[in-house]
């Protein structure tokens, strides 16, 4: 969906927004009343008190932190259209250093969210198919099947992922339009015969059931309520996707049609609260009760359907989360590839595959949706704290009324702190699973940006040269006919710091190393923007015709095709006569005036003769090992079938030493010492 198509509002834009942005909220309807009553002994000691309460705690709670702060402030965030905490940080970085921190654990706790959120949803629908005959048909027996099925669906749904979310996005959206239609029918339905439920629409009951007696959880049970807006942050992460307007157009029908059904729900709850046999349900849930006969079926097929689209939302979420903070330098580089043409449409195979397997281990693991569901939701209330923070200094940084600046961070931030110290309470019953995840994304994220830091302060004060001092001897090596041609143009990926200052090995590379005859010497640097579809580029000859900076400037969202952009550069120059022709000889295009490229990559490995604090040192070795293990340069820059030369270099950081050695003496035949 290019960016036109993104700020219109269209049918084709509604249908793809309710395909991959709703998943996650929208089958919360699944769990959220399960879990409530399940927190509070059952359906045998549910009051109406109790239902009313709760109904409106999730009626109140969608309204404010979904609608309120995510589509009517957050959406607004947007950085050229690119939602999610990232794109948001990259708004306010400048303000303070510390923003970072609540980027760092907000996208990390958001990440192992989107691991989970998968494997809940898919468990919960299929679980409802367990022991209901159709026909003489009993397609799930036990919770070995519901396993198994839940696997092979996760599994297609990873594998589909590589199409992008154009098409899947075609695909669910009617799906979805069709679920999000049923399920406010079937809750207006159930909720017609006692419109008394409509009182949780007054605030007042949502306050009053948390000291209430007959809630006997008490203020924990928000931690169970908080699982209706769990989709919310996706929702934010997926704006890109499909754009504000889309969002915004649709956004009423969804939250109508989840609200009815959950209005319906706590009807059907009150009217069968002291049937005994329901009470005594092991898998009993008021969401597919509330579906007579073969509707169940029908209900059921819908539920799978739409959990798997739920996981869809986390899933492109994950995506996007991850390429921004690739290129914001604060993962290690990844293959990102884009399916279609279309901006905004992403697919990055490793975290595919991350996902995929933490997924089915999360499955095999709690093996039931509501061993689950005790862990699910605490990540994403740590996420939602620091989007909330990060709002803030955006809010400020537009100027925004000081008074409902504060206001809002502190109306938010109290309310989502609720939230989170609730759902604490889940950490022993699972939820130290998502914290485990967390940290593990989040020590990935300190050590990358951290590793970057320390080697940069200490490459800086040791490693870098002037470019200026050696252009001389870059020319005359350039005519030299003494040594044989290596390449016509010989790319670096350098990054040359202001002054010129660039990496003593590039410079040994092609100087000491092995002499390197070129045509034209280039030192390319790729610096990613805060823009998202930044594509400029400036050039510096440095009083020379054949030795050239350039300073490749790529938002954040583009992909980094650098020897595509610079083959159009070298046209450029050789048009505007900065550079001479390269006229080829041998070549089957006709009047090709461009020659051959070699690029040249520097891949860093920590020498034993680094000396810097035992700390640092675990940092940098940590950040090499991840360089390691993730993409390569060639591949990251676009270079997989270009002319690519891997120089491996030793990476020495802090003050070096000269190693001490002692000539051994020797006697001469005369009886003389000699050294």
């Amino acid at each position: 969906m290019n960016a036109n198509t993104r700020a219109k509002v269209s049918r084709a834009g509604i249908f793809i927004t309710l395909g991959i942005v709703y998943g996650d909220i929208g089958t919360s309807p699944l769990y959220v009343m399960k879990t409530i009553l399940g927190d509070n002994g059952g359906l045998s000691t549910t009051t109406p008190e109790l239902v009313i309460g709760s109904i409106s705690l999730i009626f109140w709670t969608v309204m404010l932190l979904t609608t309120v702060k995510y589509v009517l402030i957050a959406l607004n965030a947007t950085n050229h259209g690119e939602g999610g905490i990232f794109a948001l940080y990259t708004l306010v970085r400048r303000q303070a250093k510390w923003l970072l921190y609540p980027a760092l654990i907000g996208g990390a706790a958001l990440l192992a969210d989107g691991m989970l959120t998968p494997a809940v949803t898919v468990t919960t629908s299929i679980e409802g198919l367990k022991g209901i005959v159709f026909h003489h048909w009993e397609p799930v027996q036990n919770q070995a099947d519901v396993i198994f099925i839940t696997v092979v669906i996760l599994s297609i749904l990873f594998v589909i992922q590589r199409f992008g979310t154009k098409t899947i996005g075609h695909a669910f959206g009617p799906i979805m339009t069709l679920w999000f239609t049923f399920i406010g029918i079937v809750g207006l339905v159930n909720l017609l015969p006692d419109l008394a439920i409509l009182k949780a629409l007054n605030p007042y009951y949502a306050i009053s059931v948390l000291a209430s007696p007959d809630n006997k959880v008490g203020i924990f049970i928000l931690g169970s309520v908080f699982l209706a807006t769990t989709g919310a942050e996706a929702l934010y992460s997926d704006v890109g996707h499909v754009g504000k307007a889309n969002i915004d157009a649709s956004w009423p029908y969804v939250f109508v049609c989840l609200m009815l059904n959950y209005f319906g729900q706590g009807v059907w709850v009150i009217q069968h609260a002291h049937e005994a046999n329901l009470g005594q349900a092991v898998d009993f849930n008021p969401f597919f009760e509330l579906l007579p006969g073969d509707w169940r079926f029908v209900g059921i097929v819908l539920a799978t359907l739409a959990a798997i689209i739920a996981s869809q939302a986390l899933i492109t979420g994950s995506y996007t989360l991850v390429a921004e903070a690739v290129r914001l330098k604060l993962l290690p580089r990844l293959k990102i590839n884009y399916p279609t043409l279309q901006h905004g449409q992403i697919y990055v195979p490793a975290v595919n595959g991350i996902l995929w397997i933490a997924c089915v281990g999360i499955v095999f693991f709690f093996r039931t949706s509501a061993h689950m569901e005790a862990a699910y939701g605490l990540a994403i209330t740590v996420t939602m704290l620091m989007t909330t923070l990060l709002l803030f200094q955006y809010l400020r940084l537009r100027h925004v009324n000081v008074v409902l600046t504060w206001l809002m961070v502190l109306f938010f931030g109290s309310l989502e702190t609720m939230f989170f110290l609730s759902s604490m309470v889940k950490f022993v019953h699972g939820g130290y699973v998502t914290a485990i995840l967390a940290g593990l994304i989040l020590c990935v994220m300190f050590i990358w940006y951290y590793g970057n830091k320390i080697r940069d302060r200490d490459e800086f004060e040791s490693g870098y040269v002037d470019l200026d001092d050696y252009k001389d001897q870059l020319v005359a090596l350039s005519k030299d006919e003494n040594y044989p041609t290596f390449a016509t143009n010989l790319v670096y990926m350098a990054k040359v710091k202001p002054g010129h200052m660039i990496k003593k090995e590039m410079l040994y590379s092609i100087l000491d190393k092995r002499p390197k005859r070129a045509q034209a010497y280039w030192f390319v640097t790729v610096n990613v923007t805060d823009e998202p579809y930044t594509a400029k580029y400036d050039v510096d000859m440095m009083g020379t015709n054949n030795v050239i900076n350039v300073q490749l400037y790529l938002g954040f969202r583009r992909e980094q095709r650098v020897n595509v952009y610079l083959r159009a550069i070298v046209h450029e120059l050789i048009e505007s006569g900065d550079l001479p022709a390269q006229p080829q000889t041998y070549t089957m295009q006709k009047g090709r005036n461009v020659g051959d490229f070699s690029f040249v990559v520097i891949q860093e490995e920590l020498s034993p003769e680094t000396r810097v604090k035992p700390f640092d040192r675990f940092i940098i070795q940590a950040r090499v090992t991840l360089q390691n293990w993730t993409s390569t340069p060639a591949t990251w820059f676009g270079l997989e079938f270009s002319d690519v030369v891997v120089e491996h270099v030793p990476l020495i950081l802090g003050r070096r030493r000269r190693p001490f050695l002692r000539r051994i003496k020797q006697q001469h035949t005369d009886g003389t010492d000699r050294q």
